[in-house]
């Protein structure tokens, strides 16, 4: 994420800043320009400091205080780069399902900042756009509703926003660490397998490198469930769920991948520089002053990671709280990781050279 600022007196803002707290102008942000922006009214449209020329509205969802993000005005479309990929909300007549909707949204707008700015493929090539189903389980007949992804839509129970609930679930399914953007990474992890692993060409070298999704992926689950993780999982995956299935292997590694990607670009915008006092061989210096989303080598990021994240860690426990990232990389780990930036990375590389022969034809 990057570090933004008011353009009208220079007030540090956060990514979801409706108001500048500072001189009060409105805040939008305009996901094509990847920028926060302060707006100034122009009839029925706003202007964007940050962008010269062009007017901008607000997304439909802004009125429900769900998304401070804009689209082009006169608008083609209500609804912003991220919201426009929802395909059921709860009932916000219930206060309970709006607040834990607000809640869904913010994560899930920082997730759309990463898929836009790393060029993901956002919708298959018959035009079907990945989409989402936020559901309250009390108004649903039957079981109850569980996170997941199923070909393109990915489903969230409203109440995963509680945080008691969620917690509740994180302790009952024995994992260390479980948040709504760390859901959202994970299912799009599957998304993204589908769209860049299957239907985009390395399926082979994946299988390799993840093992063999062809396996029966209910049983795997069952036998998951009921004997757990491989005593020796943490020499080989980032999580003990993901030993239940290759597809399951790469979505908790993607879902990583965007973790580390997007903490190291705050980073970046601070210029934090480790440097441990009481170590003497420098091996977890680290200075965190690049754009990892543009950085073509992994090794550069997993070296600066890994300090960093220590770094984190030592920070939260000073305040009695849980390490912020309670994972290690082991080299098996890495590799998986280095395997889906350079999937990413081509990704981004194929759609440049598709817009230059694009321009040179025209």
């Amino acid at each position: 994420m990057q570090l933004f600022k008011c353009q009208h007196c220079g007030q540090i803002l956060y990514f979801e800043n409706e108001t500048c707290v500072r001189c009060g102008h409105r805040l939008g942000y305009i996901a094509d320009a990847s920028c926060l922006s302060a707006l100034e009214p122009q009839g029925d449209a706003w202007r964007a400091l940050a962008v010269l020329g062009g007017l901008y509205g607000y997304c439909a969802n802004a009125q429900f205080g769900a998304c401070n993000w804009l689209v082009e005005a006169p608008a083609s479309y209500p609804y912003c780069a991220a919201c426009r990929h929802n395909r059921t909300v709860p009932d916000l007549s219930v206060p309970f399902n709006l607040a834990a909707w607000r809640k869904i949204e913010a994560a899930k707008h920082r997730l759309f900042y990463s898929l836009i700015k790393l060029r993901l493929p956002l919708q298959d090539a018959g035009g079907e756009r990945l989409s989402f189903d936020f559901l309250a389980s009390a108004a649903t007949a039957g079981p109850r509703i569980l996170t997941g992804h199923d070909n393109g839509l990915i489903t969230l129970a409203v109440e995963e926003a509680d945080d008691v609930e969620r917690e509740r679930r994180r302790t009952a399914m024995h994992e260390p660490y479980r948040t709504l953007l760390g859901h959202f990474r994970h299912e799009v992890g599957h998304y993204f397998w589908d769209r860049l692993v299957r239907d985009g060409g390395p399926l082979g070298s994946f299988r390799q490198i993840f093992g063999d999704d062809r396996m029966d992926y209910g049983k795997a689950l069952e036998t998951y469930y009921a004997q757990g993780a491989p005593p020796d999982w943490p020499d080989r995956f980032i999580s003990a769920y993901a030993t239940s299935h290759p597809w399951e292997d790469f979505a908790e590694t993607w879902a990583h991948y965007l973790h580390i990607v997007d903490t190291l670009e705050m980073a970046d915008a601070y210029n934090m520089n480790i440097h441990p006092k009481v170590e003497q061989d420098g091996k977890l210096d680290a200075v965190a002053n690049f754009n990892p989303y543009g950085e073509p080598d992994f090794g550069r990021i997993a070296d600066t990671w890994i300090p960093l994240s220590n770094a984190l860690n030592c920070l939260n426990r000073t305040m009695g709280l849980p390490d912020i990232y309670p994972f290690v990389l082991s080299p098996p780990v890495v590799g998986k990781l280095r395997a889906i930036h350079d999937l990413v990375q081509a990704n981004g590389r194929a759609l440049s050279h598709s817009a230059a022969r694009h321009q040179v034809a025209s």
